[in-house]
């Protein structure tokens, strides 16, 4: 932490300082103070650029600042911010055909962020395994998979392998039977063994866990398993959603389309969740698709959110999404992941601190050759941002690489090369 302390401006010393006093230390920022941000560039406060490689946790897919977004967001909100859902508003049933249409799904229901989301489909789950399956009532069991990440609310952490996230906020809730990720077998045998499974929860990429793509046709067995069980496939899209696997959910199958599935998707959920890039990053923005069997159960006063399907989150959505269509973001994020991918193995036969790379479009990871408990993937980043290249590890020995879906193929050249020099910078 030395040398961090003694690349940073009086300036940027002084905004950590300040979050550090008066902020609850629940994150663990790179430290790089970022006041404005533009496409796949973002400056810190003494005027540096870089390139943004966290995106937001994918986010900001449409870029930075992305006109057309922020324009909507103008100027709805210099008409009509919040009614909350008391009253109908004018954007709210237009957002909601747009989006149904765009996801070819039944019905949606709107919330604000992706843990929210998450949240209700696990409530969505439930009610349809009493009302429809028939399972007792509190015998429900939904299905998840090891290292999965869905957020940090205490429902969510109760199924957690994350002990940093649970350690002294239990009592936890029950009713989740974990498996390993990627496992067909396992799944199966739990499916076998009980009446009470009311769904599957997974992540068609594990992002937090390091960016884990499972076996080609994973999903598409689960979703299989499922149906031939009578049990929910719920797909939580919040990070892999909205063209930043290329395609424009990663249930997509080989389909690249950004108009909605055109395309016979390989894996067609029974719950998707969607988050994060459905507002292009600059107002929270999560939603619930699915049919009518299943969100018709939802009756008033069961569920909602006051700010859940706000003017403001509908225009925003609507225009995020109109920027994934028309800009071919997916065919752009498909076409320069490999591209990317085949850089950062060439790089790897000439540096051995990398040791594997994996991902799919631009959403990627490459595994450091150290210990998870080591700090050697921090410093690489550290060395990346001095070379003008914003990225975090994950999980320890795990760096996430994923820039905004705007990027260009001479920017990824460019990117190749600062993570090579920096890597270098450490033989």
């Amino acid at each position: 932490m030395e040398l961090t302390q003694q690349t940073l401006s009086a300036k940027a010393e002084e905004l950590i300082a300040k979050e550090n006093k008066y902020g609850a230390h629940n994150y663990h920022p790179l430290p790089v103070v970022l006041e404005r941000g533009a496409g796949v560039h973002v400056w810190d406060v003494d005027g540096k650029k870089y390139y943004d490689f966290l995106s937001a946790y994918s986010a900001v897919n449409q870029g930075h600042c992305h006109p057309k977004i922020v324009n909507a967001m103008i100027k709805q909100a210099q008409t009509l911010t919040l009614t909350s859902r008391a009253f109908y508003n004018n954007q709210l049933g237009n957002y909601e055909e747009f989006l149904t249409k765009y996801f070819d799904f039944d019905k949606v229901l709107p919330m604000n962020t992706g843990a929210e989301a998450v949240e209700t489909a696990l409530k969505l789950c439930r009610k349809w395994a009493y009302e429809v399956k028939g399972i007792s009532e509190n015998q429900a069991q939904i299905i998840v998979c090891e290292n999965n990440f869905h957020g940090r609310t205490t429902t969510i952490i109760s199924f957690s392998n994350d002990e940093g996230a649970r350690k002294s906020f239990g009592p936890f809730t029950a009713g989740f039977i974990k498996i390993p990720y990627d496992d067909i077998e396992a799944l199966e045998n739990v499916l076998k063994s009980s009446n009470n499974i009311a769904g599957f929860l997974v992540e068609p990429i594990q992002g937090e866990a390091g960016v884990y793509v499972p076996t080609d046709g994973y999903l598409a067995k689960a979703k299989a398993l499922c149906e031939a069980h009578n049990v929910l496939f719920i797909a939580d899209e919040v990070q892999t959603g909205i063209a930043r696997t290329g395609k424009l959910l990663a249930t997509c199958g080989n389909c690249s389309c950004t108009k909605g599935c055109e395309n016979k998707p390989e894996v067609k959920p029974d719950i998707l969740i969607l988050g994060k890039a459905i507002s292009g990053g600059v107002y929270p923005v999560s939603a619930v698709l699915a049919n009518d069997n299943i969100l018709n159960l939802i009756k008033p006063g069961q569920h909602g959110s006051t700010f859940g399907g706000n003017p403001i989150a509908a225009a925003v959505a609507v225009a995020a999404l109109e920027v994934v269509r028309d800009e071919n973001l997916a065919q752009n994020a498909a076409h320069l992941g490999i591209i990317f991918r085949k850089g950062l193995n060439e790089i790897a036969t000439r540096n051995s601190l990398i040791t594997l790379v994996r991902g799919k479009g631009l959403l990627n990871a490459i595994v450091i050759n150290c210990a998870e408990d080591s700090v050697l993937a921090w410093d690489i980043c550290l060395k990346f941002r001095d070379n003008g290249l914003l990225a975090k590890p994950t999980h320890g020995n795990k760096i996430r690489l994923a820039p905004p879906l705007v990027i260009t193929e001479a920017q990824i050249m460019e990117c190749l090369a600062i993570i090579e020099q920096s890597l270098n910078e450490f033989i």
